[in-house]
């Protein structure tokens, strides 16, 4: 009975071999030994054949665009009518990390694959009501630049971006022509899906957190994508020697930003403290805070960095430290950057230590589309209900703290996300994995949200 079950439920192809082929592609690396693949890499070319292959495997037309970004398309019944995005990026997420896992990314285009797969196999690819085209693009975090290929085919990637260039000097349009890929600012530009042929977005993603494993459930809707914003914090103080200058005459840079790291805590785990009054925030936004707020600081360096020695002024002598901050709500993100600047110089003023903090980035928050997640939501549910028997528990609707391809494509069309329990929450790391039985269910979930648009 229970391989009766396994088989009706395609499992030797949303299972097994979605296993093997992400188990394969875990495989494909520039480096020997650990998981490594950045945009235009070798490897990234490599992997780019299996994808194009498998995607041909069950039936779709392929073709690479001038960005390096893999497309593959079924017309359906209708091949005039609005289509089906369904996405993710192929290459590790950051050049920076080694022993990248196997699963961020890959996981998603190849659970679509594998739900189209299965439609051709029982012979009802044909019978979706409009065209779906699954693509793989290129990140070019290899360029400090994130969401490359899905900013160009969203027509968000300025023609400037061709021009910027890695640490040894290569630039996007040169890493292009390596692999025979001419691409122009006019070819750019042709890149863009037109608006008012694509119905929607959809996206499916490992959580890159603990949540589902501790709510003991494998997928999860994803409500909206948090916005972001990253700072640069540089303090100057008095630079001296570390056994004769008394402590009541310093102005230690490295104590002073020991302080504004300890704030930024500090109001991040309880913004309301901060915020409640005199703020702009309403009690929605305060709510929304308390809830999705996050800050990090992930990076932090001194000069002279000697260990007898406080860090000062003296040439380039100082401290810098980032913030990295993020909330499902613009307003209330905006509020937080401006009451912890205000409290960092006040802080600063009083130690007689210079302060200069830089906005080096900003993205706003992307709420999913209502229709997409009810659609996903009953998805996700039927797949859960057909592995395990009736459930009572409902599917799960997270945040995500994460960026992903869907912040680039949200400018062309509605978008929408799935998440799949990861263990232990671990990403970006040869530590990441994912359940057999959850690949199944998140394969199963993608068919069901397809079978949904017959």
């Amino acid at each position: 009975e229970k391989d009766g079950k396994t088989r009706s439920l395609y499992s030797e192809i949303l299972r097994d071999e979605a296993v093997a082929r992400l188990n394969d592609l875990g495989k494909v690396s520039d480096a020997d030994g650990y998981l490594e693949r950045t945009f235009m890499s070798p490897a990234s070319v490599r992997a780019g054949f299996l994808i194009r292959e498998w995607m041909e495997d069950a039936g779709l037309r392929t073709w690479v665009d001038s960005m390096g970004n893999l497309h593959g398309r079924v017309e359906g019944m209708n091949a005039s009518a609005q289509a089906l995005l369904i996405g993710s990026h192929l290459v590790t997420p950051f050049d920076t990390v080694v022993d990248a896992g196997m699963f961020d990314g890959s996981l998603g285009i190849i659970s679509a694959i594998s739900a189209l797969k299965v439609l051709k196999s029982i012979g009802k690819l044909g019978e979706l009501k409009r065209p779906v085209i699954a693509f793989s693009d290129e990140e070019g975090v290899r360029f400090q630049s994130t969401f490359l290929g899905s900013a160009a085919v969203a027509g968000i990637l300025p023609v400037t971006a061709l021009k910027i260039s890695d640490k040894s000097g290569v630039t996007v349009q040169d890493a292009l022509k390596g692999n025979s890929i001419e691409i122009t600012e006019d070819s750019l530009l042709g890149l863009k899906y037109d608006p008012a042929s694509i119905w929607g977005y959809f996206e499916l993603h490992i959580e890159q957190g603990p949540v589902l494993e501790w709510v003991g459930f494998p997928l999860a809707v994803v409500k909206g994508i948090a916005g972001q914003t990253r700072m640069k914090v540089t303090l100057r103080g008095s630079q001296g020697h570390a056994g004769t200058v008394p402590m009541s005459m310093r102005r230690d840079p490295m104590a002073a930003a020991a302080e504004l790291i300890v704030l930024l805590e500090s109001l991040c785990k309880h913004p309301r403290d901060f915020l409640s009054s005199g703020s702009n925030c309403n009690e929605q936004t305060l709510e929304s805070l308390s809830t999705s707020l996050v800050c990090t600081v992930g990076e932090i360096s001194t000069w002279p960095s000697a260990s007898n020695v406080i860090p000062g002024q003296a040439r380039n002598s100082s401290v810098t430290f980032t913030v990295d901050l993020r909330a499902i709500d613009d307003v209330g993100r905006e509020a937080v950057v401006y009451e912890l600047s205000n409290q960092m110089y006040k802080i600063c003023d009083r130690r007689s230590v210079s302060c200069i903090i830089e906005r080096k980035h900003d993205a706003n928050a992307v709420i999913c589309d209502q229709e997409l997640s009810s659609r996903l939501k009953s998805a996700a549910y039927s797949a859960v209900n057909k592995m395990v028997g009736q459930i009572h528990e409902e599917v799960p609707v997270l945040m995500s703290g994460a960026g992903h391809d869907a912040m680039a494509i949200s400018h062309l069309t509605k978008v929408g996300m799935l998440f799949v329990r990861c263990r232990g929450g671990i990403s970006h790391s040869p530590e990441e994995h994912v359940l057999e039985d959850d690949v199944w269910a998140a394969g199963l979930a993608v068919l069901a949200f397809l079978e949904s648009h017959m």
